[in-house]
């Protein structure tokens, strides 16, 4: 077993030690110091020779897929020889646009083994989204599911086309994969800082950013994002998230598999929560990980009646913050708490509740191990409440991203003064816990006082018959702006003056006058990244064109439409 190997597993067995130990967990991690890492070769491989357990389990379609981490070391080598075969070198970025399908995991492994960054996308990606990404980027490989190989022009490099007979012209099957060597030798060493992923943001307030993670540093960063879950090995996890976003590396790739855990995945077209609940059962999973969507969805099931056919010992929500309301009905049902995680695509796991720790309700827990962690007022200074940072030492914290492609100026930006800047706000309170308030860009100020969208969502999903709900600043004359609420409605509801105003009369009782939501606007859905998360700029942008052209959006009431309720001016 090499130094690298080494070093790596002394780091993250100690977490694995102090796993319900938070402060002991803080007091004795360290960084692994490492000149040269290969995730795939220097720790994968090694874990997984002649490892009989499942490493990846695939559930949809009828079928379910099972490989051994013995099995995903040697096809993810017969996928590296392919590629090599093909012309992929070394620095060489790799488009990757696929479903969750064993190829997935296997592309991902070659591309780590071969040295060429991979640049996960979406399937939701249209053809032009795909042309500027790999302008971009500079790819000329892909990899690519057969239903999505028509959004791709073939030119030169490798075109891999997963799944059916044969290939489309043009590209060749990645089943060829199968008659290469079944052991892979690199052509040198990997060293720390060399490009391992680049990962477009979700970009909910600008164009999507360029962030380029390295191979010493974003899979060894995900050791807090193990910790953080409560993965241990011989555990099953499954992280409900669709490729292309960070999050399925944080937590169906990266994470589960630093802790020697099995990773479960559906492949199904479309959201099925019954398909959903019956694959935790029927898995034996014990570590679950889903968006705030997707709890909100769930809690319209009869989840109390699933509570003894499950295997479940951690539940975790990352994305956004999840809403109180929702954590209170998951823990009512099924007597287990989930746990706010925070991070970026920039990072792993920075501020989470890590398992066996006092929750605070609303906070999203205390800075992981190996991170120091700074609130930054509007002028830089200290404070309990300003924007989440990271001290930037001597060294570069691992699992923080090298910068973003070709944009000095961007990287520059979030890396001045000795800190990394995050763009989110967050409260810290006396004895270290931190609670997050939103995105710089999305904090408002209403009749001069500051409103965090996250704080009045919170109290609208209370109301029975709201599902989500998106918050931002209107437009009004007396007030600069007034808090206008966006929100959905549970299966069946009819939109009707009555409920509008028992909405308003809701909002009331849960916030203060300085909060109130004075505008309601109900909508089938709301605007959306491919990650998740609600694009409440762009929620923004319509209300402004709207107020401006003194007009009323489809089902939008306001307080004012209801006399009766006599609103304080």
């Amino acid at each position: 077993m090499g130094t690298a190997t080494e070093a790596f597993l002394t780091a993250r067995n100690t977490l694995l030690k102090y796993r319900d130990d938070y402060a002991s967990a803080v007091a004795h991690f360290a960084w692994p110091a490492l000149d040269h890492f290969n995730w795939a070769l220097d720790y994968f491989d090694v874990m997984a020779r002649d490892n009989p357990r499942d490493a990846l389990v695939i559930v949809g379609n009828g079928a379910t897929r099972r490989l051994s981490f013995a099995q995903m070391a040697v096809h993810s080598a017969q996928v590296a020889n392919h590629l090599r075969s093909l012309g992929v070198r070394r620095g060489d970025p790799v488009m990757l646009m696929a479903g969750n399908e064993v190829a997935l995991w296997e592309t991902m492994l070659a591309c780590i083994k071969l040295g060429a960054p991979f640049i996960p996308c979406s399937v939701l990606l249209t053809e032009q989204d795909l042309v500027e990404r790999m302008q971009r980027s500079g790819a000329r490989h892909v990899v690519t599911s057969r239903a999505y190989a028509g959004r791709f022009t073939t030119g030169v490099g490798a075109h891999v086309c997963i799944g059916g007979d044969g290939a489309p012209d043009g590209w060749v099957n990645h089943e060829a994969a199968r008659a290469f060597p079944e052991t892979f030798a690199p052509d040198g060493g990997t060293r720390a800082d060399d490009p391992l992923i680049y990962y477009f943001t979700s970009g909910t307030t600008s164009q999507p950013k360029l962030v380029v993670q390295t191979h010493a540093s974003y899979p060894v960063g995900h050791l807090t994002t193990m910790y953080w879950v409560g993965i241990q090995p011989g555990g099953v996890h499954f992280n409900l998230s669709s490729p292309g976003w960070a999050k399925h590396a944080w937590s169906s790739f990266f994470a589960p598999w630093n802790g020697e855990a099995t990773v479960v995945a559906l492949n199904t077209e479309r959201f099925d929560a019954d398909v959903l609940l019956a694959c935790l059962a029927d898995e034996h999973v014990n570590t679950f990980c889903a968006p705030p969507t997707v709890w909100r969805m769930l809690i319209q099931k009869d989840l109390a009646a699933w509570r003894n056919r499950l295997a479940l010992r951690e539940l975790v929500s990352a994305g956004e913050p999840l809403n109180p309301e929702v954590i209170e009905r998951i823990r009512s049902a099924w007597g287990l708490t989930i746990r706010d995680g925070y991070g970026q695509t920039e990072t792993p796991a920075l501020i989470a509740n890590s398992p066996g720790q006092k929750l605070i309700a609303g906070s999203v827990g205390r800075p992981m191990p190996g991170f120091h962690i700074e609130l930054l007022d509007g002028d830089g200074q200290r404070s309990d409440q300003g924007e989440v940072c990271i001290a930037l030492t001597t060294t570069r914290p691992t699992g923080l991203m090298q910068g973003y492609l070709n944009a000095p100026e961007k990287t520059a930006e979030v890396m001045r003064d000795g800190y990394y800047h995050t763009g989110d706000i967050a409260a810290r309170d006396a004895n270290g816990w931190y609670t997050y308030v939103g995105r710089a860009d999305d904090v408002f100020k209403a009749s001069d006082y500051r409103i965090s969208p996250f704080e009045l969502e919170s109290a609208m999903i209370k109301h029975p018959a709201i599902t989500e709900a998106a918050v931002i600043p209107s437009p009004d004359p007396v007030r600069t702006s007034v808090p206008k609420a966006f929100v959905t409605l549970a299966a069946g509801t009819v939109v009707t003056p009555a409920l509008a105003r028992d909405v308003f009369v809701f909002a009331r009782q849960e916030l203060a006058a300085y909060k109130r939501v004075r505008r309601i606007q109900f909508v089938v859905e709301l605007p959306k990244t491919i990650s998740g998360k609600i694009r409440r700029v762009q929620l923004r942008a319509d209300e402004i064109r709207r107020r401006a052209a003194d007009q009323r959006g489809e089902q939008e009431f306001l307080e004012e439409d209801f006399p009766d309720l006599k609103s304080e001016k």
